[in-house]
């Protein structure tokens, strides 16, 4: 698997910085551009750690999430993604710390309305609190490049075509390539069932060190914002830069998730001992996911998303390491 730990030193130093920007480039440059896909192979990956926090890549074709995106670009123009593509800033590219490569995603913008498809190709972005990583041109198609995040929702869309390889598609035509492989090794670990938590992960991560929150969206989106994915977005076979503008509550709040679980006796376990370290406005609150009560349990609303990185190292460092920060 390549991990450019480069990526995760920047993106720490500009947190450490402003506390806004993930792995935030800035300027759109003037490079050509490279072709998305070239070199480029179907990948899910094993599980990986960077800087004590395990992540456990998997299929997920029902991914559907909130958060915060952040964008990278000039300083990694031209280099390789973990897919084994070149980075084009001026493609309509991702990075994702667990999903497979190369897929498309919807990223909808719910600060403006403004929804794109993106390939996602490159994993990333390594830091606390972030969803997604957008490139330069995806980051100014959504309106956010200037402020360097955003407030977002990710939906899977389907796995994308690799240019020149027997059995994928051309631009135009209705993807339908086979499932990415997986190893033996891989599928005991995506293979492992869910357990009542939602957000822990799926394999146990050695002693000691601190495990990436689970991918799932414990929490639909309210009013018209939660619209599907189209069939037209499955039809697409490769990112054309359409702005779609969708509908969004006019007042989008950002939560710390510290934990979604079953049972109510857990949530409100996890509920008590944040109250006991003193963090405030924390609520435990019922939700149906796919005909399943869980009960959340999230501090918030937050003012920002400096707020909400300041609220999540609380939580973390409290010893709830799955966190994360939502979006409704």
């Amino acid at each position: 698997m390549f991990l450019d730990l480069r990526r995760f030193t920047t993106a720490t130093a500009i947190l450490g910085a402003t506390l806004l920007l993930a792995a935030c480039g800035t300027g759109s440059g003037s490079k050509p551009s490279i072709p998305s896909g070239v070199g480029g192979a179907y990948k899910v990956g094993k599980p990986y750690q960077i800087a004590g926090v395990w992540y456990y890549p998997k299929e997920d074709e029902r991914y559907d999430a909130t958060g915060i995106a952040s964008w990278y670009g000039p300083q990694f123009h031209g280099k390789k993604t973990a897919n084994g593509e070149t980075f084009d800033q001026e493609q309509l590219t991702a990075a994702h710390p667990t999903l497979p490569m190369p897929i498309l995603v919807r990223v909808t913008n719910l600060e403006n309305g403004r929804s794109v498809v993106v390939r996602l190709n490159d994993r990333g972005p390594f830091v606390a609190g972030r969803e997604i990583d957008l490139s330069r041109k995806a980051a100014e198609l959504l309106g956010y490049e200037r402020k360097g995040t955003a407030r977002v929702r990710v939906q899977f869309v389907g796995r994308a075509p690799l240019p020149g390889v027997p059995g994928t598609v051309s631009e135009g035509d209705t993807f339908t390539v086979p499932k990415p492989q997986m190893d033996e090794s891989e599928r005991r670990v995506t293979s492992v069932p869910v357990t009542s938590a939602v957000t822990s992960a799926a394999l146990a991560a050695p002693v000691g060190v601190k495990t990436a929150a689970a991918g799932v969206s414990a929490a639909p989106l309210p009013g018209p914002s939660m619209s599907p994915v189209v069939e037209s977005d499955m039809m697409q076979p490769v990112p054309d830069g359409t702005i779609k503008q969708v509908p969004v509550a006019p007042t989008s709040g950002i939560y710390v998730q510290a934990g979604s679980f079953q049972s109510f006796t857990n949530a409100e376990a996890v509920h008590q001992k944040l109250l006991a370290q003193g963090v405030q406005n924390v609520q435990v609150s019922p939700t149906m996911v796919d005909g399943t009560k869980f009960y959340r349990v999230r501090v918030g609303p937050v003012s920002d998303v400096s707020a909400a990185d300041a609220s999540l190292k609380s939580i973390t460092d409290a010893g709830n390491a799955g966190a994360r920060i939502v979006v409704e």
